[in-house]
Parts: C-alpha cells; structure tokens; sequence
C-alpha cells in the first residue's frame, strides 16, 4: 500500500454553498442507495474510493448523491448517456444563485416564480434537480435528442417533488439553441448550458483517451467506452466556440426575455472570440465567474442585454 494521500478537510475551490465540500462518506451514502456498497473498495492510498472507469460505479455513486442530498428517489439514464459530476453541476447552479442575487440587492431570488431555461438538458437532467432543490427555481430543460427528453420526463413523472416544477421541450431544429423554445411572452431569470466541448467525433475519442490516460498516469488504454456521452453531448460543428458564439447571436434576439444568459466555457482560449462576439451583439454587461473542481477549472461566461433600469424593473416586478 501506498504512503496514505493527506487530504484537506473540506474542497476549497467549491462554492461554499456546496453540499460536496467533504470527502464522501461511503457509508452514509450507501444507506441511502445500497447498490453501491459492490463499488466500494479500498484504493492503493488505504482510502474508500470507486473505479472511476467502471460506468456502474459511476451511476451508482451519483445515484446515491442524488437521493442522499436531493431527495430523489429515482435516477436513471440509458446506456452510453453522459453521467455527470454531480458536484461541479451543483457549483454552477449555486455560482448562478449568487449572481442573481447580485443583481437582487445581495439576497438570492428563490421560489418557483424564478425561471431557469437548461439548454441541452440531457437525460440525466441534473440541473433542474439539484436547482429546484436547492432553490426550489422552476425549470425548462430544451433537448434535440427525443430520447434523453423521454428519460428526463421519467425521472420527472417519478419523483413527486419534481413535478410540475420541470417543464420538458425538445428542440425541433439541431442548429437552433432559443428559437423554438423561448415563446414570444415569456419570461426567463437565467440559463444555463454546457456547451459540446469538441468540434468532431474523432476529436471527442481523442479528448476522452488523454482523460483516461492522465488519470491512470499515462498507462495505454484500450477503450473510451466507460466515459459515456451521445454524439451531441460531445462534439458539435465548431465545437465549444461556435456553439458559445451562435448562443450569443441567437440570445440578442431575445433580449428582453431573459435577465441573464450564462453557459460553462472549458477552454480559456475561446473566450477572446467569445468576448468580441457579445461585444457585437452590444451585451450591457459581460461577467466571467471562475469554477474550480479538482485539477480542472473552468468559468462561467453571463450576459444581459437589460439596461440597469430595466433590470430593476424586472427586480422590481419578479423578484421578492
């Protein structure tokens, strides 16, 4: 056995609001999902751990997250779905928290009259999950993919608690982001997107090797297949920069529909191509908010077209 890892008490670089600031506690989070008691073992450090490539694993754990700390019940998601870090999804709905209340006199809008619009749901749909829960937001989760819609919608119709809080829609147009699902005379308090990262499928293999490989210290890899994720979850034309600059394009046409747009951006160097397309658009203002988990860190990128005097009237007339 390995010199035991000396870890910090609590993870610095999440948002303190997290609800995964500490190490897991298998034990705890066994008793609420017990199918992840065979996952458990003991690593090399003398530390409970899972195989972080074993798909199952993966699934279980955050199953257990997900009814340890967001009282879900139920949690599934078809084969070769992107399954998530629960804990960096919970970092950017408690990041976008913060900015609402920001833009709310320092107190954060909470109840189901605050709207959040998550493009490219999925079929995990963790965000309208852990945001309803932790601020009771009501959401539209938008989709091109008929099939991540239909398991979203069965994770929905099987926890009480989420229903009629989750509103599914499935985009019509694969090149579409807003159009087709912001109607004429609604109302939107923030996105939230994680954009396609790669701009190819042979990009997107390639990206998912060097992951598995830094994480097993450069060791040969047969396959990527235990890192899920549908071709649209991973790779779009033009990758992250296209995807981040069209939502920008599309988001001017909706200006005073929604208070403010924010998507993740993993690669720093798109955001200078990303600045200049909402300096185009004529953003009023541009925020970037720094993310952290683990070795990776990422950032949040939010605009809005709304004036200050339009944003206290809409303060003023929605937000309590």
């Amino acid at each position: 056995m390995k010199t035991p890892k000396i870890h910090p008490k609590v993870k610095s670089n999440l948002h303190p609001k997290s609800k995964h600031r500490e190490r897991y506690n298998f034990e705890e989070l066994i008793k609420s999902h017990s199918e992840l008691a065979e996952f458990v073992k003991t690593n090399e450090y003398g530390d409970e751990s899972i195989d972080f490539f074993n798909p199952e694993a993966v699934k279980a754990l955050n199953t257990s997250l997900l009814k340890h700390f967001y009282d879900i019940g139920f949690w599934e998601i078809p084969k070769n779905y992107l399954c998530p870090p629960i804990p960096g999804r919970a970092d950017y709905i408690h990041h976008i928290a913060q900015l609402l209340g920001e833009s709310n006199y320092g107190k954060t809008p909470t109840g189901m009259d605050i709207k959040c619009l998550d493009i490219g749901v999925g079929a995990n749909c963790i965000y309208p999950i852990v945001g309803n829960h932790e601020y009771q937001w009501s959401f539209i989760g938008a989709d091109i993919d008929e099939k991540a819609i239909e398991n979203a919608q069965n994770i929905i119709d099987q926890n009480k608690n989420l229903k009629g809080n989750i509103e599914l829609r499935l985009q019509p147009k694969a090149k579409d982001l807003l159009y087709g699902i912001i109607s004429k005379e609604e109302q939107i308090d923030i996105t939230v997107c994680n954009p396609p990262f790669h701009s190819s499928a042979e990009e997107a293999a390639a990206g998912t090797q060097r992951k598995i490989k830094n994480l097993r210290g450069n060791k040969e890899v047969e396959t990527a297949k235990n890192f899920g994720g549908t071709s649209n979850e991973l790779w779009c034309e033009g990758g992250e920069n296209k995807f981040v600059r069209n939502m920008a394009r599309e988001s001017k046409k909706f200006s005073t529909s929604c208070f403010w747009f924010t998507t993740l951006v993993s690669k720093q160097s798109n955001l200078k191509s990303i600045y200049k397309s909402l300096e185009n658009e004529k953003a009023v203002e541009v925020k970037t908010i720094p993310m952290g988990q683990g070795n990776k860190t990422s950032r949040i990128v939010a605009w809005t077209f709304l004036t200050p005097t339009e944003q206290k009237e809409w303060r003023d007339s929605r937000w309590r």
